[in-house]
């Protein structure tokens, strides 16, 4: 029986600067970096209050998970901002709007109330782009 999610995975277009957005930027920390046969850099990061859940950074390379053709697809799905990676939660969207915004961050759209709370949608310097939502309190 599945118990819990571990890792998740965001496909990234260059590991060095997705970790610059990610912990640079997100404030993630660094779970995993180091390197396995032939090469390949095994890259996790998560976020400081959560720390069973370590999200994956993977390049889009082709290998044994992908052929060059399917890469070359998901690069493309990127870099047109069609992939999304889900939600990360914030206790203070407007201070990480403000300080986002100021560090060159792309917002798709700005903080806006919807009946759960208020969210605003945002693109990583990959081209994925996610929801930072602060929940409604109560």
């Amino acid at each position: 029986m599945v118990t819990r999610q571990s890792h998740t995975t965001i496909y990234v277009l260059d590991q060095d600067k997705a970790l610059e957005f990610y912990q640079g930027i997100l404030g993630l920390e660094v779970r995993t970096d180091m390197r396995m046969e032939q090469g390949f850099r095994w890259l996790t990061v998560g976020p400081k209050a959560q720390p069973d859940l370590e999200i994956v950074l993977m390049p889009v390379q082709a290998g044994p998970a992908m052929d060059a053709e399917t890469a070359e697809r998901i690069r493309g799905l990127l870099e047109k901002g069609a992939m999304g990676v889900g939600v990360f939660e914030t206790d203070d969207i407007h201070r990480d709007y403000a300080e986002w915004s100021a560090k060159g961050v792309h917002f798709v759209s700005p903080p806006k109330e919807q009946f759960y709370g208020i969210e605003a949608l945002v693109r990583d310097n990959s081209g994925n782009w996610f929801s930072l939502t602060q929940r409604k309190k109560g």
